[in-house]
């Protein structure tokens, strides 16, 4: 059974803070109106990719050590059931013991790599969100759009062709926000490469 933070990292995609959109340049006399979702734009940039794979990669070893230590706590779950009636009083509570420390210890480390997880996560969301926010902006200025509408946090029941940007913007972002060669990420996450990859 997966535990929930390992839940929580392969979701990463689906629980992305909210950003929201302002007018931030000077008006312009376009009248053109464009859908994005920024969540599946950061996600599908380049940049977006690479950070959420290196933050995977960051909390890989808390993962293992999580689903080792849920591993410990099942088999002496499982050891107590099935010795219940030949263990001694003592030799049971000793187990009981052991078992609710295993536990607690478990909640703990859970509850510390979600904390963690999910502030992390959101810094990386609210940095590649506000570089975003300005691409998506020099885009709409230049091109006469007089709205531009966030289509994952508005619904969007009805939009004609070529009013979705997402694809056009995502292209921008990665022009204007290049990320480093796979050799130099490669080298930085070295220390990571002995971890298992993710399933």
């Amino acid at each position: 059974m997966r535990n929930r933070f390992g839940v929580m990292m392969l979701t990463i995609g689906l629980m992305v803070c909210p950003i929201y959109l302002g007018a931030q340049s000077a008006p312009t006399k376009g009248d053109k109106v464009g859908v994005v979702d920024i969540q599946q734009a950061i996600l599908s940039t380049a940049a977006g990719k690479q950070a959420i794979q290196n933050l995977q990669k960051k909390y890989q070893p808390r993962e293992t050590e999580i689903n080792q230590r849920q591993q410990d706590v099942q088999q002496l779950r499982d050891q107590l059931q099935k010795q219940m009636t030949t263990l001694s009083a003592d030799e049971q509570r000793r187990m009981q013991h052991e078992l609710q420390e295993k536990q607690t210890v478990l909640r703990r480390l859970e509850q510390d790599a979600q904390s963690s997880f999910q502030y992390d996560r959101d810094t990386l969301m609210r940095e590649l969100g506000q570089k975003m926010v300005k691409v998506i902006d020099q885009y709409a200025s230049t091109h006469g759009f007089a709205l531009v509408i966030d289509g994952s946090q508005v619904p969007v029941y009805y939009a004609a062709k070529g009013v979705d940007i997402t694809p056009t913007i995502v292209k921008l972002y990665n022009s204007s926000h290049p990320v480093q060669s796979s050799s130099t990420s490669s080298g930085s996450a070295g220390s990571s490469s002995a971890a298992k990859p993710k399933p």
